[in-house]
Formats: structure tokens, C-alpha cells, sequence
């Protein structure tokens, strides 16, 4: 049987998870259970986060402007990451609005040339975040651990329930995740959300960042009729800014 139909969670699904989200250089994984190790993608975003939190409060402490050290913090995230989900962002809106039909945009989604529509959507989503950033990292700097854990889960959940938009790719290398497996991750974002934010910020966060990927899945199938590896990217950084945006308001 396949990962995808039979679900247990294993210690190494935590490495394999790195693997597929982040380039830290971690020892010890391989490339089984992709799929199933998507349970573990909060915990990705939870020890990257981490890694800017201390970044942009060590910075802080030692007198570096907190404009500054939110930038920093970013740029260590997308450098951790390889800038995947931003990538997916970028080539999403590219391939949504610049092709006239659901081939024409998968063509686009593929192509490694960034265009007008991805370059907007790049600078947007990243002044938002920074933006965030420095607003909560002088007041609740774990805060943003919650808005990465949360954004991560959504991502399980599209690639679990939707279908491919095309047979190569996620579909071919990765697999759908189980349901169990999507289900656990949301368990573990949500946990997270609420010990990072408090109880009340994080469960509403997380219920916006839920509406935030629905939009998103919806609109991709309306435009390639369903997922692809840019589609969860894409998730994954609305979902953040989403949950920034309510995270900043509620704590401010």
C-alpha cells in the first residue's frame, strides 16, 4: 500500500518535511512518505520562524531599528525556505491572470520566467510581511511562530483534497496526502496557534487563514482546475499574511 492509504506517523517524517520545505541540511530522511509527512509541515514553519524570531530579537537588543531587524528576519525566512512559497505566489499570479485558459496558465505556472503579475504579487507580499513583522516583533514576537504553523497546515489540506492540475510534478514525486495526515497537521497548527498567540487571537486567526485557503483553492480551480506545488506555495503566503494581519490587530 501507498502513503496515501495508510496513515502512521513516524519520527522521520519530521526530516522528511524539512527536506521538502526548507534547505536546511538536515541528516536522516529520504524521499518515502512525502506525502504522509505532511502532518509535520507546522512543525517546518514552527523551527523556521523560530530561527527569525531569535534573528530579528537579538538584533533588537543589540539597537538595530526594528524596521531593520523585520527585514532581516524575513529575508533569513525566504533564505531557509529557498524562497519556495514566494515562488508559487509569484508564478500563480503570472499564470492565473496571464493566460486566457486553463492549458495556457499551466504553461505559465511552468515557466521559470517571473512576469508582471508575479512581480507585483512578490513586492505586495512581502512589504505586507515586513510590515507585520515589525509591527509584532517589538510586542509579541512569538506571534509570528502562530502565523507560520498556521499557514503551513492549509497546505496539506488543498493537496489532500483537491486534484492535480496536471499529472507531473506534486502529483507524480508526492502524491495526496491521507486525510488523517492533512487533519493531524491542522490539529497541530491549531494547538500551536493558540499557545504561541493565546487562545482567542490564535483560534481566530486560524479560522481566517481557513476562509483565506478556500479562496485560494477555490480560485484555482476556477482557473487550471486544481492544485499544483505554486498553488500551496501560494497558500501558504496569503494564509501568513492573513494570519499576520490578525495577529497584529489583536495583540497591537
Amino acid at each position: 500500500m501507498s502513503d496515501t492509504d495508510t496513515f502512521f506517523p513516524q519520527p522521520r517524517d519530521v526530516i522528511r518535511a524539512f527536506h521538502l520545505l526548507s534547505r536546511l541540511p538536515l541528516s536522516g530522511g529520504d524521499a518515502e512518505r512525502a506525502a504522509a509527512s505532511a502532518w509535520a509541515w507546522p512543525l517546518v514553519g514552527a523551527a523556521i520562524s523560530a530561527l527569525q524570531v531569535a534573528l530579528g530579537c537579538g538584533l533588537m537588543a543589540l539597537g538595530v531599528p526594528v524596521w531593520a531587524a523585520a527585514g532581516l528576519a524575513l529575508a533569513l525566512g525566504v533564505v531557509l525556505t529557498g524562497g519556495l512559497h514566494e515562488d508559487g505566489l509569484a508564478d500563480c499570479a503570472d499564470g492565473f491572470w496571464g493566460g486566457y485558459d486553463h492549458a495556457r496558465r499551466l504553461e505559465i505556472l511552468k515557466d521559470s520566467r517571473v512576469g508582471s503579475y508575479g512581480v507585483l504579487a512578490m513586492i505586495f507580499a512581502i512589504g505586507l510581511r515586513w510590515g507585520l513583522l515589525a509591527s509584532l516583533l517589538p510586542i509579541a514576537p512569538l506571534a509570528l511562530i502562530a502565523a507560520a504553523m498556521l499557514s503551513r497546515a492549509p497546505m496539506a489540506v488543498l493537496m489532500a483534497l483537491m486534484p492535480f492540475a496536471r499529472a507531473d510534478g506534486l502529483a507524480k514525486h508526492v502524491g495526496h496526502p491521507p486525510l488523517v495526515s492533512a487533519g493531524l497537521a491542522v490539529a497541530i497548527a491549531i494547538v500551536g496557534g493558540m499557545i504561541y498567540a493565546g487562545l482567542w487571537p490564535g483560534l481566530l486567526a486560524a479560522v481566517i487563514v481557513g476562509v483565506a485557503s478556500v479562496l485560494v483553492g477555490s480560485l484555482a480551480r476556477a482557473k487550471i482546475g486544481g492544485q499544483t506545488g505554486d498553488v500551496l506555495g501560494a497558500a501558504q503566503v496569503i494564509g501568513e499574511i492573513a494570519a499576520l494581519l490578525v495577529l497584529a490587530s489583536a495583540l497591537a
